[in-house]
């Protein structure tokens, strides 16, 4: 059965792959910086005879053809960029690279579709179809990796009829899947608001625009924007981040400046949101007289997994680990611009287990202490391969 052999060949080519995920872990490159793990990937594709080429810089995208290859086209996706984090780890593969780490298992979800990669290469004969594997910089940084791709036509000639991708899940056990139908993961926009003003002396308020009192009202205001706006079935979270301003105890500052993060998993209130900020701050600086601007950078959309080819892609997983190792992902806040793709073409974004609590792997992501249980490199892999033929 084609189960069994792609089973036998995560399993052969295991210890492979978790040599090429050290390689990959202790070589991190930061988003849109990817250029030596891009020509390690096109590396590997060259070395197993995988036609491929370059987008968005330093993404890659490869085209494996089965038998009859119109008959089903289905992406494959992984992400390469590493994260601003310097490592903790004490591990021979530790981070090379001083302030750079894969600590949200990238590097993970590269090995895991190289090796996918490898096995649909070697049984190309024995399934029917197109898989497009696409390797994608920039997944931690506006505007996305992702959305570069798309520009530069990654979903086109083949256009896939599906996309799939996962991302390591440090609260589940390794051997372990999730999956869920419809939203998964919110949207994502960086506020950035700068209240300006005639500074003075504390103790003469009244001759000033007490900054820190209009940030302060800002902050509250914010919260019941969205409290009292929003739909309360439908998640949202706004979160003010950064307060900076002043520089002692007399003197009101001429400017304070505030940061922060606006999640949504409804595309339509989320621009409501912004534009219900607009208005406020319009008001407040007519009722306080300060300056006030804003900047709201759009990123990433809501992660909307198709619902037919989630449920489809979960019954092959079951099929491949059993059915006991597959449950529900729960609803996240945390943002990917694997959105990006689920606005153009069906996607699924699952989760993959790598926690081991008997070896102390129970770090969270964007970590300094993150890693992962290696035996994870097998499953995904092969479930990568497993879904890019069936799902």
């Amino acid at each position: 059965m084609l189960k069994e052999t792609i089973k036998e060949l995560a399993t052969q080519y295991k210890n492979e792959f978790i040599q090429i995920r050290h390689h990959l872990h202790a070589h991190p490159e930061l988003s849109y910086e990817e250029f030596e793990t891009s020509k390690f990937v096109q590396s590997k594709l060259s070395e197993w005879h995988i036609p491929f080429e370059t987008k968005a810089t330093t993404g890659v995208v490869a085209i494996i053809e089965g038998k009859n290859p119109y008959a089903r086209i289905i992406a494959l996706r992984a992400d390469m960029d590493a994260l601003p984090i310097e490592e903790e780890n004490n591990i021979a593969y530790k981070s090379q690279n001083a302030g750079v780490m894969h600590a949200c298992g990238h590097d993970v979800h590269t090995t895991c579709l190289l090796g996918a990669a490898k096995i649909l290469q070697q049984i190309k004969d024995s399934w029917q179809g197109t898989v497009k594997l696409i390797f994608q910089p920039g997944e931690e940084k506006n505007p996305g990796g992702a959305s570069l791709m798309i520009k530069d036509g990654v979903l086109e000639n083949p256009t896939p009829q599906g996309i799939i991708g996962l991302h390591v899940h440090p609260g589940l056990d390794c051997g372990k899947l999730s999956f869920r139908s419809g939203k998964v993961m919110a949207s994502a926009d960086e506020i950035y608001i700068t209240i300006k003003g005639e500074g003075g002396h504390a103790a003469a308020p009244q001759l000033t625009v007490d900054t820190i009192l209009v940030a302060s009202q800002l902050v509250v205001d914010l919260q019941q924007i969205i409290s009292r706006n929003c739909n309360p079935f439908s998640p949202s979270v706004l979160s003010v981040c950064a307060f900076n301003g002043g520089h002692t105890t007399n003197v009101i500052p001429s400017e304070v400046k505030l940061k922060g993060t606006f999640r949504a998993m409804d595309e339509t209130w989320r621009y409501k949101a912004h534009e219900l900020i607009r208005k406020h701050i319009e008001g407040l600086k007519i009722s306080t007289g300060a300056e006030i601007d804003l900047l709201i950078d759009v990123g990433y959309p809501s992660v909307d997994n198709n619902e037919l080819l989630t449920q489809t892609a979960a019954g092959f997983a079951k099929e491949f680990i059993g059915e006991e190792n597959v449950s529900e992902t729960e609803l996240r806040m945390g943002a990917e611009d694997f959105g990006y793709y689920t606005q153009k073409i069906p996607g699924c974004f699952f989760r993959l287990g790598v926690r081991d609590e008997a070896h102390d792997i129970v770090h969270n992501v964007h970590t300094p202490k993150f890693n992962v249980d290696e035996n994870a490199i097998e499953i995904g892999m092969g479930t990568m391969a497993w879904l890019g033929i069936n799902a």
